[in-house]
């Protein structure tokens, strides 16, 4: 197959497109780094990447931003961070992607644990994976020509722990080809409207 991976320099983007590289070819985007540059949060920007890609067999979106921070200081501002990037870009990519899918084609998008286990300063962060998570179910149900979509939901990832262990007491971390193993699931499998969570 022929797969476009979004946000493929990541943590989890390198892991995807290792795990998915094995046996399909990879075309790689991103903001700043890969075969192609593109920002989720600018229509023609999507719209050019496709164009310069072309018809493709699986889409996978592996990024996006959210707004880490109290929710006594937060401002509509900070909070718009995660609605602009994480969730309308990925949104927006699906969107458009839709119509540069081969019948039978698939999209999978990225969420989190936090969609279902919120942690202190992650107000943002809980609403955009719910939200991302809302649409894929509701798209399942409209998209055309056999087309899939579904969500993989991983916990915090093993190769940011130290980063990130204090904002997740208690939570165990997963590595990022762990997590990887769900896409290949969602791609190479026959559900749609689905959640992968890998936690």
């Amino acid at each position: 197959m022929k797969i476009l991976v979004v946000g493929a320099s990541g943590t989890l983007g390198k892991a995807i497109t290792e795990r998915l590289g094995q046996h399909h070819h990879i075309i790689s985007a991103g903001r700043n780094s890969g075969d192609h540059r593109v920002d989720l949060r600018d229509d023609a920007s999507v719209a050019g990447l496709f164009a310069a890609v072309g018809r493709v067999d699986a889409l996978v979106s592996a990024a996006g931003n959210v707004h880490f921070g109290p929710l006594a200081e937060m401002t509509a501002e900070q909070f718009d961070v995660g609605l602009q990037d994480k969730l309308l870009g990925q949104i927006r990519l699906a969107l458009i992607g839709q119509h540069h899918l081969q019948d039978g084609g698939s999209i999978t998008l990225t969420t989190g644990i936090l969609a279902e286990q919120p942690i202190r300063l992650g107000a943002n962060a809980t609403a955009v994976n719910a939200a991302v998570e809302g649409f894929v179910r509701a798209a399942a149900c409209e998209l055309p020509r056999g087309l899939r979509i579904n969500a993989v939901s991983p916990t915090v990832l093993t190769e940011a722990w130290d980063a990130y262990a204090d904002f997740f007491p208690g939570f165990e971390p997963v590595s990022a080809a762990h997590a990887a193993l769900a896409f290949q699931r969602s791609i190479e499998g026959v559900q749609t409207g689905q959640v992968y969570k890998v936690w």
